[in-house]
């Protein structure tokens, strides 16, 4: 049985999605496209890539088609690639070879090398400066934040938590996702000897919506998962933002509107998990 499956979620840009399938194609693993309800191209995609199969959604699940595309893989190890993103020959290799020998490691952290260029994304540098540090169990650093289309999961662990959070739809549900990880006692690492490439689509939401969605999540994550205390003092802080700021006065209407079904999935941390929470602070 082959060891990694490469999922990729994507909607309506068909020309990325083809130029990274291209990428991939040289690796010879199992990819997995996951369409949004696209309106191009994009289901017909596998017509010339004989490895890529394609699970058409209908509609826009945003984040959550990753799970979809994760419980249909078969691999025990999940590579998860953006349509502008893809994955170093040697990467995928090397990741089993972690995960075998790291039987805490839940998600591994890559470096993203953002293209054409070829510069580290800053985000490696924060992730390789955790303050939570290195375990004498782990390849890395752990970490409670990653980007998802340079990541990798062991797909036991994924499924255990219940993948991404429907809530959150799109923008910054990994931090979420890694709480929950560290919940059930799985652990993410960066690692900088695993490598994936970013070539941002020049097809992007607006830098406004991106950053209301950014700003709805971070409050919505902290809502689910935050002592009262503190989801109370993150509402706050983001109202205040609210009566001088579009965006987060978006933000906080969105965060409202969810507010009912928020509390109806919201449980605590565990003590040791909030207590790396604050370490990150």
């Amino acid at each position: 049985m082959e060891g990694t499956t490469v999922v990729i979620a994507t909607r309506d840009r068909v020309a990325d999605l083809t130029r990274t399938l291209t990428r991939l194609a040289e690796l010879d693993v199992p990819v997995v496209v996951v369409d949004n309800g696209s309106s191009d191209d994009t289901v017909r995609v596998s017509r010339r890539f004989p490895r890529v199969e394609v699970l058409p959604m209908g509609r826009n699940l945003g984040a959550i088609a990753r799970n979809h595309g994760v419980r249909h893989a078969s691999t025990p190890y999940v590579a998860f690639s953006d349509d502008d993103s893809w994955w170093s020959p040697d990467a995928l290799p090397r990741a089993e070879d972690l995960f075998s020998r790291h039987p805490r490691l839940g998600l591994i952290a890559a470096k993203t090398l953002v293209e054409p260029s070829g510069r580290v994304d800053p985000i490696c540098e924060d992730m390789a400066s955790s303050p939570l540090g290195q375990s004498a169990d782990l390849p890395g650093p752990s970490v409670f934040g990653f980007l998802c289309c340079a990541s990798i999961v062991r797909r036991s662990a994924f499924l255990e938590v219940g993948g991404f959070h429907p809530l959150l739809f799109f923008r910054g549900e990994e931090r979420l996702f890694a709480w929950d990880l560290a919940a059930r006692g799985w652990a993410c690492a960066y690692v900088d000897s695993v490598t994936a490439h970013h070539h941002p689509s020049p097809t992007r939401a607006s830098p406004s919506a991106g950053r209301r969605r950014e700003l709805r999540n971070d409050l919505l994550t902290t809502w689910l998962r935050r002592p009262p205390a503190v989801a109370i003092r993150a509402a706050l802080h983001l109202a205040r933002q609210a009566a001088h700021d579009p965006a987060a006065r978006g933000a906080l209407a969105e965060a409202l509107l969810r507010l009912r079904p928020v509390l109806r999935s919201r449980h605590r941390l565990p003590p040791h998990v909030e207590q790396q929470i604050g370490r990150m602070a």
